[in-house]
């Protein structure tokens, strides 16, 4: 696949589960659909890093903390909803 075919899939990968957060998001607010949120958060945190800034070549560590960060910010933000709601 060449490399502009390949953003392009990225792109459309990352405009779908854009959709996909506002649809959840507009269902209604449990705890079930934050958790499906902050998972297409990461999903997307993941495309961006090995689509995008094209760190599937990188080595594995950079790779691992790249997507450990959106691990824990998603961590932080639904502990944070736990906590206050």
């Amino acid at each position: 696949m060449s490399a502009s075919r390949f953003l392009l899939v990225c792109w459309a990968a990352l405009a779908t589960l854009s959709v996909c957060t506002v649809v959840l998001a507009q269902i209604g607010a449990t705890w079930l659909l934050s958790v499906a949120i902050l998972l297409v958060a990461v999903g997307k945190a993941w495309l961006i890093a090995d689509g995008f800034m094209e760190m599937r070549h990188a080595p594995r560590l950079w790779r691992r903390l790249m997507v450990s960060w959106a691990l824990v910010l998603a961590a932080v933000v639904g502990l944070t909803l736990v906590l206050v709601g």
